[in-house]
């Protein structure tokens, strides 16, 4: 009995490892061109912003961090909207890999309302990587869309 549940445990711990380091390897395959930006302008998009105080603001309180928390979940909820009902991004080869980092997301939002309490660091550090998810939809869609245009 104890075997099969230190098994189970191990195979659960192996599965989290496999589908975070997959979760990042999608998130490092980025296009050449940025669009994120031009996206994040033109529909009213707080990650960048949020980007950049997470990189300056190393001493960030705990109530400026659930703020910008907020913010990216308010992005997200934008973001997976337009993907959902944008037809040009509903590409096969890259539905499975959306719906990875939209649960990877999820994962994470959860996670940092345990992390922040555990330090300021890694709470920091989890808002870095949702606002990293947040850059790879907007990048994607405008990648889309200047396929698109052309």
């Amino acid at each position: 009995m104890s075997f099969d549940l230190l098994f189970a445990a191990a195979s659960f711990a192996l599965l989290v490892i496999w589908f975070r380091y997959a979760c990042l390897l999608i998130l490092s395959a980025g296009s050449t061109q940025d669009y994120g930006a031009d996206v994040a302008r033109a529909n009213a998009l707080r990650f960048p912003e949020i980007q950049q105080k997470l990189a300056v603001d190393a001493a960030a309180k705990p109530g400026c961090l659930d703020t910008l928390g907020r913010a990216l979940v308010s992005d997200y909820r934008l973001l997976t909207t337009l993907i959902r009902h944008g037809a040009e991004f509903r590409t096969a080869g890259q539905r499975m890999e959306h719906k990875m980092l939209m649960l990877y997301f999820q994962i994470l939002r959860a996670w940092y309302t345990v992390s922040k309490r555990l330090s300021i660091q890694h709470g920091r550090r989890t808002l870095e990587e949702m606002a990293h998810i947040l850059r790879h939809f907007a990048g994607m869609m405008g990648e889309c869309a200047a396929t698109a245009a052309q």
